[in-house]
């Protein structure tokens, strides 16, 4: 009997004993390192192999046991989904495996910005954390093939903004999004336009988004800068726009314009070519977009910068020229104009934009 209710005791203070140190497990703090520690969970992998992982981890030194019960105990043994965790400081093993439950996966972020050029969407995506790569060796027409958009120009086709995404998705993936989001913007916004605007097409009016978007960070003077640009359109004016030249002249661009840079004929030259160039030159945004839909009403055929982020605007040459004096050349207003003065030259904002580098501009009276 004594050796009967000895064995009792000893099963009952183990049970005691199991019982106390798998609440302890349950509810304690997991060993979590630091606030940017995750783990990931394979898809496929089974309720054993899950928590091989999560013991490899070093979160618990509690055996497989435990966490098989903690599983059975939330009903959750067989529902846990694949995906990246963060792992945050104070997380008990009953908070991961709920989470997981859920499939409350971290969520990561790329964001694309206004002015971008593809080559550097590209490089955006490639740099993206834990995003999969499908699309990196492939060519930007293959790429636009893969997306659902073969045989377009891939740039200025995606929507400058920040793209949710979790592991397991790729690059395609975001630019999918990305494309989509902005087709779906043009496709709403363009039966809304104002119908005198010079345009024909949702794609000239992307071209002409992305020029202003390069040429201004501000926000009031879009609409403004799209309507000297609209009325030069109108009037048979060549638009005359660095940032276009920057885009023609590639990698031979050096942070500098000179003046034989102005003169060499490329498809994006807008000032020995009239019209838009024949694609768009950067990511233009919503704002962009709406201000080259409904374009500021004016007679302004020119803009200079002031040096301080914003621009002076003008509707004749000569006072254009007074604008060039004062705030690029810091004469004396009345000074007579440099040689070499075309009416048909706006001032282009290579300087005052933050999203291109500096310019040194040719000493010409009609532009900046």
């Amino acid at each position: 009997m004594v050796v009967l209710i000895l064995v009792l005791l000893a099963v009952v203070g183990a049970a005691a004993w199991f019982g106390f140190d798998y609440l302890r497990f349950r509810d304690a703090p997991l060993a979590i390192s630091g606030t940017s520690q995750t783990i990931e969970i394979a898809r496929g992998e089974s309720f054993r192999e899950i928590v091989r992982d999560l013991r490899a981890s070093k979160l618990s030194a509690a055996p497989p046991l435990y966490w098989r019960a903690l599983a059975e105990q939330l009903g959750v043994a067989g529902s846990l989904h694949a995906g990246e965790y963060a792992l945050t400081p104070g997380m008990s093993a009953r908070d991961l495996l709920e989470d997981m439950a859920h499939g409350k996966v971290l969520q990561r972020r790329v964001t694309l910005v206004e002015g971008w050029t593809f080559r550097q969407v590209r490089a955006a995506l490639v740099a993206a954390s834990k995003l999969g790569q499908s699309g990196a060796q492939l060519s930007d027409a293959e790429l636009m093939q893969k997306i659902g958009a073969g045989g377009v120009p891939p740039e200025g086709q995606f929507m400058p903004e920040t793209y949710d995404y979790v592991m397991g998705m790729s690059d395609i993936d975001v630019l999918k999004r990305a494309h989509a989001t902005m087709q779906a913007y043009l496709d709403a916004q363009w039966p809304r336009r104002d119908p005198a605007i010079p345009l024909q097409t949702p794609y000239q009016a992307l071209i002409l988004a992305s020029i202003v978007e390069k040429e201004t960070a501000q926000p009031g003077e879009r609409p403004q800068i799209a309507g000297v640009f609209e009325r030069r359109l109108k009037l048979g004016m060549k638009l005359e726009t660095d940032p276009t030249v920057i885009y023609g002249m590639g990698a031979g661009y050096d942070g500098k314009i000179h003046a034989s840079d102005l003169q060499a004929d490329t498809p994006y030259n807008t000032y020995t070519r009239f019209g838009l160039p024949p694609t768009p030159i950067a990511l233009a945004g919503r704002a962009a977009i709406d201000a080259v839909l409904h374009p500021m009403q004016g007679d302004a055929l020119y803009f200079v910068a002031r040096g301080d982020g914003t621009h002076a605007f003008s509707a004749t040459l000569a006072e254009h020229n007074r604008n060039v004096a004062i705030y690029q050349l810091h004469r004396n207003p009345g000074a007579a104009p440099a040689s070499g003065s075309s009416a048909a030259k706006p001032a282009s904002n290579a300087s005052s934009a933050s999203k291109k580098p500096p310019v040194h501009k040719p000493r010409h009276p009609a532009r900046q």
